[in-house]
């Protein structure tokens, strides 16, 4: 398990890298946008080209930050559900949606866009819009979002497995803090009345 505890501190690694960096694109998207408006507002003209780079902005940010979200755990949950589960449920959940859900998800994606950013690549694909940029660098950013996101799905499979076993501590703040649930059932435990 140790040897495997370190190929997920070295995946989370990579990703938290990516992901504190490729939060600054937001701050370029912001400024792009703000000079194309300028631009068409002051001089009456626009370019395709600058609303593109936006897009190609704010797609970066959401494909290559989301295994950094993940591995934050700042996905979106059922709070109301996931409150009323006991930590083990909660820990069981995680892994097995991990296992069965994500990592077919992520992985059938990164298979598919793979030969689409390929052929995208050799054709020289550009947009259709006048003034359109080429294609491929966004498209490449599906395949490595994806590849992330599979990479830290394996290391967030690696960590719950740990947490279950008790090889380490629970790596996500307010993940294992018991949930209402558990605070009225250790209540009833001790024979107090909500």
């Amino acid at each position: 398990m140790g040897k495997l505890l370190a190929l997920s501190r070295g995946i989370d690694a990579v990703t938290a890298f990516i992901g504190r960096r490729v939060a600054w694109l937001i701050l370029v998207a912001v400024l792009v946008s703000a000079v194309n408006a300028s631009i068409r507002k002051a001089f009456d003209m626009s370019s395709n080209a600058w609303l593109e780079l936006q897009w190609y902005l704010y797609g970066t940010v959401f494909l290559l930050a989301a295994a950094y979200t993940l591995q934050k755990n700042e996905h979106v949950r059922i709070d109301f559900i996931s409150n009323m589960l006991t930590k083990k449920t909660r820990d069981w959940i995680d892994l097995l949606g991990h296992i069965f859900f994500l990592l077919p998800f992520a992985g059938l994606i990164l298979y598919l866009s793979i030969p689409w950013f390929l052929k995208s690549y050799h054709s020289g694909e550009i947009s259709g819009s006048a003034g359109g940029l080429v294609l491929w660098p966004a498209k490449i950013m599906v395949v490595i979002g994806f590849g992330l996101l599979l990479a830290q799905a394996f290391s967030e499979i690696i960590k719950r497995i740990g947490v279950i076993r008790g090889h380490i501590d629970e790596p996500y703040a307010g993940h294992d803090s018991p949930p209402a649930v558990d605070e009225a059932a250790s209540g009833y435990a001790k024979g107090e009345r909500p």
